[in-house]
């Protein structure tokens, strides 16, 4: 793996589309590139169609010399495969490429991602044009970075093709070695599905309710075939260009993902994410937290990431598309940098005129450069060139984490389960969000992280868990740390197998608690607990067998019944939380846990996110006010934003940013 970042400051800039405009355009907007401190753009991602004209039929000269124009103008080209966007001829020429849905109905041409990952003819188009294009341009002195297709498995993450059939059960032989062990994990014995050939295996297709080992493993399947053609494209591009680094753009926000992102971080030489505010989320400052500790949480050693896409306003996926507040563009932008991002790229350069996503808008929107996104794009680029001293610094060591898995969230999600209308990310969010208000830093991290280095360890909903996982979390009570787990958690193994015994499962002992029932709430129900807390979609039937109470049930069917407990591990404590608080009652019992564990805020409070990031000594305090209130926090140094020197204490006007270099 390459250890170099392809940027000498923060990178800023974002995708950039030349073939969508004529060659008359290009100048202006290597120009306004220049003007605005863009040092990095993605070139490539949706252009094969544009660049393989016809089946071998390649047309150079319109990128040989967009590449040019980019490199004599100071630029730096972040090349990608045009793998993300099969071109009309291709579909032609093979539809079977293209993905089968569920329902056994093939996707038809016209949209992205057309592709299935195990398509022997897909993948040899695809390591064609890739090879023909790390040929010509690996050399190259602009290309500091190379981008393996894009969003891989965003519109394509489960193929139910006969083809992808025939991969999954050769990853299953590989998995299980025999029937007898396939038969056993998946628990055929239920309705009598006995598997006596390789060739039965079935895939979950159409809508009948089945075995949730299988639609585990299917889900566990398609990632890796993802990722395999990730690498299979990464390795051309290796043999021609063997130090440049090369990286795909991950989709992580506070759901489950297509793909298991923290399994494919190893395999990239830049972690890089593609993040897009929900414009109905009251709370979209927090989605970015939370997105942005979740990437930072997956990096080796917590490192510098990427943000290689996200938006500058109002972008058109969702029923409404609200435009960005006047500010929003920069506080976001500079909310991933806070957090461990070493760049802030958008998508895209120059809105689109023409296409599905012409009403997303660009770095030059459609009113042009003399607009609300302009203004801020230029003061953005300035900003992060002020702040180019940041880059190669770490975020502060977090003292908590929160731990969040994909497969988790899978087997949570799938089949049928006592309440079907919870999503894996909201309760990990909830919690993350209690957290966020009060200025406390946290690692979002996989359950196989190192957890050696955290004082509080949040377990929500983990679904899934492996004996080994279960373990190190156990380990952080017993040297003296604090275990908060969940309702829904630990309750099925690795094979997605339910843990007997009663709930909650693989932690049962660790917490002194056994619950023997699950008594979901309807949509419109509420429960309070004695200690006046307030709940909704979940409860339980618990007993608290080595534990101490902290509340019981106030009413309904489980009056009396204990509800939160605490337990004495070692030189710690563990925590079960059976029921699923309302955000109030959660930020408060959040307070006790955090005093509990000896953490205190890190300043600011609510509305005003405070940050650190770390390198030689020097630290930078990141504060970024949410609020419609000037806010302080105490600081002392250079504040590089507006160059004022800061006294003791930093204030931080409405809706904007500051970042100050501490003094010694």
């Amino acid at each position: 793996m390459t250890t170099h970042w392809p940027t000498s400051a923060l990178g800023f800039g974002g995708d950039y589309n030349p073939e969508q405009w004529p060659p008359e355009v290009w100048e202006e907007d290597v120009r306004l590139m220049t003007e605005v401190g863009v040092n990095i753009v993605t070139i490539g991602v949706f252009s094969w169609g544009a660049l393989e004209v016809a089946d071998g039929v390649f047309e150079w000269t319109w990128l040989d010399r967009v590449i040019d124009l980019l490199h004599r103008n100071g630029i730096s080209v972040d090349l990608a495969t045009p793998t993300a966007s099969p071109p009309l001829w291709l579909h032609a020429a093979h539809p079977e490429i293209l993905p089968v849905q569920a329902d056994m109905t093939r996707r038809r041409p016209g949209a992205r991602d057309g592709w299935c990952a195990n398509s022997a003819t897909f993948r040899r188009y695809a390591l064609r044009i890739t090879k023909a294009l790390a040929e010509r341009y690996a050399a190259h002195p602009a290309v500091v970075l190379w981008h393996v297709s894009n969003e891989i498995g965003g519109g394509n993450g489960r193929c139910h093709c006969d083809e992808s059939l025939a991969a999954f059960r050769v990853w299953l032989r590989e998995r299980y070695g025999s029937l007898d062990n396939l038969n056993r994990a998946w628990g055929t014995a239920f309705w009598g599905l006995y598997l006596t050939d390789w060739d039965h295996v079935p895939a979950p297709r159409g809508g009948e309710a089945h075995n949730p080992a299988l639609m585990l493993d299917y889900d566990r399947f398609c990632s890796d075939s993802l990722l395999d053609h990730y690498r299979a494209e990464r390795d051309v591009i290796r043999e021609f260009a063997p130090t440049t680094p090369i990286t795909t753009n991950f989709m992580v926000g506070p759901h489950q993902d297509i793909v298991d992102y923290p399994r494919w971080a190893e395999h990239v030489d830049v972690v890089a994410n593609d993040h897009y505010t929900i414009p109905s989320d009251p709370l979209s400052a927090q989605d970015i937290a939370f997105s942005a500790d979740r990437v930072r949480g997956m990096t080796p050693g917590r490192g510098p990431w990427l943000l290689m896409e996200h938006s500058v306003s109002s972008h058109a996926w969702h029923t409404v598309n609200r435009a960005k507040a006047p500010r929003e563009l920069v506080r976001d932008s500079l909310g991933h940098i806070a957090r461990g991002a070493d760049g802030a790229l958008f998508f895209q350069w120059r809105a689109s005129l023409r296409g599905a996503e012409q009403f997303l808008q660009g770095m030059v929107s459609h009113a042009g450069t003399d607009s609300k996104i302009g203004r801020e794009v230029r003061e953005l680029g300035a900003v992060l060139g002020r702040l180019a001293e940041v880059r190669g610094s770490t975020v502060e060591p977090a003292r908590v984490a929160l731990l969040f898995d994909d497969e988790a969230g899978w087997a949570f999600s799938r089949g049928l389960k006592p309440h079907k209308g919870i999503d894996y990310g909201d309760e990990p969010r909830t919690w993350h969000r209690a957290l966020w208000t009060r200025n406390v830093l946290v690692d979002v991290v996989a359950p196989s992280a190192d957890l050696t280095t955290y004082d509080l360890v949040i377990v929500p909903t983990l679904f899934l868990v492996d004996d080994e996982s279960a373990a190190r979390v156990a380990d952080v009570a017993q040297r003296g740390g604090v275990v908060v787990v969940t309702w829904m958690s630990g309750i099925v193994d690795h094979e997605n197998a339910v843990r007997p015994g009663g709930y909650p499962g693989a932690f049962r002992d660790l917490l002194g608690v056994r619950s023997e029932e699950f008594y979901p709430l309807q949509p419109d129900e509420h429960g309070r607990l004695d200690s006046g807390a307030t709940f909704h979609s979940w409860s339980e039937l618990m007993d608290a067998t080595d534990a101490e109470v902290v509340a019981r049930y106030a009413e309904g069917p489980l009056a009396g019944g204990p509800a939160v407990t605490r337990r004495a591990v070692g030189s710690g404590a563990a925590y079960y939380v059976s029921c699923a608080l309302e955000p109030a009652s959660l930020d408060e019992f959040v307070g006790q846990v955090l005093d509990d564990a000896g953490i205190e805020p890190s300043g600011g409070g609510a509305g005003l996110d405070v940050v650190r990031r770390e390198k030689n000594g020097t630290t930078w305090i990141f504060a970024l006010n949410h609020g419609e209130q000037e806010r302080r926090v105490a600081a002392t140094g250079v504040e590089l934003v507006t160059g004022e020197t800061i006294d003791h204490e930093l204030v931080v006007p409405a809706r904007e940013v500051r970042v100050v270099r501490e003094s010694r």
